[in-house]
């Protein structure tokens, strides 16, 4: 059995790749707090980077993302009011934020072409 591989052992492609999955789960949650800005008792939801990518760490916690796929911990404040004008600023820095992914990616696949075309 290959042992599973923890995020500083990802290569460049698995990094970006989750990163782009962890933003992407990020935009729903700042999208879903500010469709529930009036929703009485609802509670402002957010990905925290950090401390998901920490817990990769974990053998078993790395064994279960690898398994289920990425999946950002929701940070939920219950009491903490909801600015519209600051969810939209944080969508546009994620939206950045996926923008630079998206350019990593394609950085890394055009190199991998370049590889294989070189090898011909």
């Amino acid at each position: 059995m290959t042992p599973i591989k923890d995020f500083t052992q990802l290569d460049g492609m698995g990094k970006v790749s989750l990163m782009m999955d962890l933003i992407s789960q990020r935009q729903r949650s700042l999208g879903a707090n500010i469709a529930n800005v009036d929703t009485p008792g609802y509670v402002r939801k957010d990905i925290d980077f950090a401390q998901y990518l920490g817990t990769l760490h974990n053998p078993l916690e790395t064994k279960m993302s690898a398994a289920l796929g990425p999946s950002g911990v929701l940070d939920e404040r219950r009491y903490e009011e909801i600015d519209p004008a600051n969810e939209l600023a944080e969508m546009q820095k994620n939206a950045i934020l996926y923008t630079m992914a998206t350019r990593e990616m394609s950085s890394i696949i055009t190199r991998m072409k370049t590889v294989l075309n070189v090898g011909k």
